[in-house]
């Protein structure tokens, strides 16, 4: 079995600092790769765009990045739609769009359910990140936007088929959209800040007098009398949980300090995340 690129996001790694989307201008605004792609425009093309989740509320706001690209899936849907073969699916796995035979197919834009493909109203061509293939054609080990991420928040890694799904499975990865059935080779990881949400809160005490953080608090969380989490609660008397699914039921907190309990709530999750302020 022959060897496939694929692409891992690490979610919680990524810091927004654009050096993936720059790379990919850099590589080919005004630039054209005559048997790959036609140049990018300077403007209004986002081939890697970030997008970014917002969780919570006061006190606690949870803020990811997500790094999108195309997923160069293996039943990828702009295959279909196109004529012409203008987009085929190499033997390496990469998905790539013919800049002469696609000419004019506008529809391929509509045709990918992850908003990846581009139209570019000078060349009238349909566009996407096509994983910088004349570069991996020339020897390089990775594109360029894992080359430039400062945190490795980007992983390009070629394996076959049965090797990436032991790795997808020892490391928890995810696709996005993987009830499409289209099989991307874009991995993430710590998706949750798309798909899951969170029980978060800051707990306090009173001090003789004064109100201040409670700090090493231990917190736990259970459901239907079964233990799912403990945590305890850092210097500013903070605590997270996270990966609960929208509209899960009810759950039940226990708040102890030096082993006594001081305070037990229940909550109901229903389509947010929860933002608990409590007072033991």
């Amino acid at each position: 079995m022959s060897n496939k690129w694929n692409l891992i996001v690490d979610v919680e790694e990524c810091i927004n600092c654009y050096n993936c989307a720059i790379a990919v201008q850099d590589e080919y605004a005004d630039k054209a790769h005559p048997g790959y792609t036609a140049s990018m425009p300077k403007h209004g093309h986002r081939w890697i765009d970030i997008k970014r989740a917002e969780r919570g509320n006061f006190p606690i706001v949870d803020i990811s990045f997500v790094p999108t690209m195309c997923n160069h899936c293996d039943n990828a849907p702009c295959i279909e739609a196109a004529k012409n073969n203008a987009v085929q699916k190499r033997g390496d796995g990469i998905v790539v769009i013919d800049p002469v035979a696609a000419k004019g197919q506008q529809h391929l834009v509509d045709a990918c359910p992850y908003g990846a493909i581009w139209w570019n109203e000078d060349e009238q061509v349909p566009q996407h990140w096509n994983f910088d293939a004349h570069l991996m054609d020339d020897g390089w080990t990775e594109p360029r936007c894992v080359n430039v991420c400062p945190t490795g928040a980007l992983k390009s890694i070629k394996v076959s088929d049965n090797e990436m799904a032991k790795i997808s499975l020892a490391e928890n990865l995810e696709t996005l959209k993987s009830e499409l059935g289209t099989k991307p080779r874009v991995y993430y990881k710590s998706l949750n800040a798309l798909s899951k949400i969170l029980i978060a809160g800051c707990v306090e005490r009173d001090a003789n007098g004064r109100t201040e953080c409670a700090a090493e608090v231990s917190v736990s969380v259970a459901q239907s009398g079964e233990s799912l989490a403990e945590a305890k609660t850092d210097e500013f008397g903070e605590f997270k949980f996270d990966g609960f699914e929208q509209n899960s039921g009810k759950y039940q907190l226990t708040f102890s300090l030096d082993g006594t309990a001081q305070k037990s709530v229940e909550v109901e999750l229903e389509n947010a995340s929860l933002i608990l302020d409590l007072t033991i």
